[in-house]
């Protein structure tokens, strides 16, 4: 007998992020802005690996988004999510295996 792999049985926005019940009985909580600040792309992965820039100028666009949020969030096959944040970025695809690594346990 195999094993079912790990799934989400329930996802739900809640105040600053997402509670996330899982397959295993498992609960996790985990910010938007740690989800945004861990974006999966290769441009923020290449972006977290320079040296911060401490003359960086924010964009009209980052100033007016505010808080990371997520705007949609839809399901790509059975492995993961693609988040789609108010700052325009949409092109993070969070597998499962991440969505559970970020997520902090909950009761």
């Amino acid at each position: 007998m195999t094993a079912e792999p790990l799934r989400p049985v329930s996802l739900k926005r809640e105040g600053d992020g997402l509670r996330v019940a899982w397959s295993d009985g498992a609960a996790t909580f985990v910010t938007w802005a740690a989800l945004r600040a861990n974006c999966p792309c290769a441009s923020c992965i290449d972006d977290r690996a320079k040296p911060p820039n401490p003359f960086r100028i924010l964009s009209e666009r980052e100033m007016a988004a505010g808080a990371p949020a997520p705007v949609a969030m839809k399901a790509v096959g059975h492995y993961a999510y693609q988040i789609s944040w108010n700052d325009g970025h949409s092109t993070g695809i969070y597998t499962i295996e991440a969505l559970r690594k970020l997520g902090e346990p909950t009761t």
